[in-house]
């Protein structure tokens, strides 16, 4: 019988098999895509993970699964169905069979979100992107956009604007709200435009993207812009869909869950950027790994 299953191997998932293996917790990780790491395998560069500045994502994901391998800890490739969270053991249904454990750590994170504007799912792959430094490299010395006004957006245009020729951001506010230093790196860049209080209304193009069509929130105007590329940036969704049924979270999905990972389901606990936190970083992902351990710990230990 499995002490422990955690699921998704991003930096929360693999931070908590870390320490579920240092406290010999007989654990598996259950992780759909082949290759562990979770968000942080499409950032360019982690420049804020203490010690390590500069850091690519692919990188730093690499070291954290190579630190969970020399552990030992089980990797299980698998898709999440369903769950089963009734009894003293709790049940993960998944597409390659149930798995059966005493506790259980959600680490599913999360996913970029979609606007759903005209002609966004049509031309994606064809110049609509919701990864920089995945695709960033097919636009240069071409023109690209940018959407959206947070941390994610303002490094993708900065990210970007070292091979595009021009990058728009397009934000349907007067101001951004990503942090100041990336503010300061991202005004001073000569060739980056803003494009303030405006919404996007549509991406245009027959087989790819030719132009976007962005609205102004304060005369209604509209404006095309030919480009190549549009890169949305507008937030990330919860990978909570499988766990909604039987777990209480908020009105966005995310688990309801302090920094000690406990949840409203005896022996069920959430880390990382699934569950409700004010800051989703790096940083405070493999801290909610290493956090929910504990609660593990506490919780096998009273049982």
């Amino acid at each position: 019988m499995l002490d422990l299953i955690i699921i998704g191997a991003g930096p929360a998932g693999l931070s908590a098999a870390i320490y579920a293996a240092r406290a010999r917790l007989n654990t598996v990780i259950i992780e759909q895509n082949y290759v562990n790491g979770g968000q942080i395998m499409d950032t360019y560069e982690v420049d804020n993970y203490p010690g390590l500045p500069g850091i690519s994502g692919m990188e730093l994901s690499e070291k954290l699964a190579e630190h969970v391998e020399r552990f030992g800890v089980e990797v299980q490739n698998a898709c999440v169905e369903d769950l089963d969270l009734t009894g003293d053991i709790k049940k993960v249904v998944t597409d390659e069979g149930v798995f059966e454990a005493r506790a259980v750590i959600i680490a599913s994170g999360a996913i970029h979100s979609h606007l759903g504007v005209d002609g966004e799912e049509r031309l994606a792959g064809m110049g609509v992107s919701y990864c920089a430094t995945c695709d960033g490299a097919f636009y240069r010395n071409k023109e690209a956009a940018v959407i959206g006004g947070g941390n994610v957006a303002v490094e993708d245009a900065i990210f970007l604007a070292r091979g595009c020729s021009k990058v728009y951001v397009v934000h349907r506010r007067d101001e951004l709200r990503a942090d100041r230093i990336l503010q300061e790196q991202l005004l001073k860049l000569p060739n980056v435009e803003m494009v303030w209080n405006s919404n996007l209304k549509s991406v245009n193009g027959d087989k790819k993207v030719e132009s976007i069509t962005v609205v102004n929130k304060l005369d209604q105007s509209e404006q095309e812009i030919p480009l190549s590329g549009c890169f949305i940036a507008v937030g990330i969704e919860p990978r909570s869909a499988f766990a909604r049924n039987h777990i209480a979270t908020d009105e966005k999905g995310y688990i309801i869950a302090d920094e000690t990972g406990v949840t409203n389901v005896p022996g069920v606990f959430a880390a990382g950027d699934v569950r409700t936190k004010q800051l989703r970083q790096v940083v405070t992902a493999v801290a909610d790994g290493a956090n929910a351990v504990t609660s593990v710990q506490r919780y096998l230990l009273e049982k």
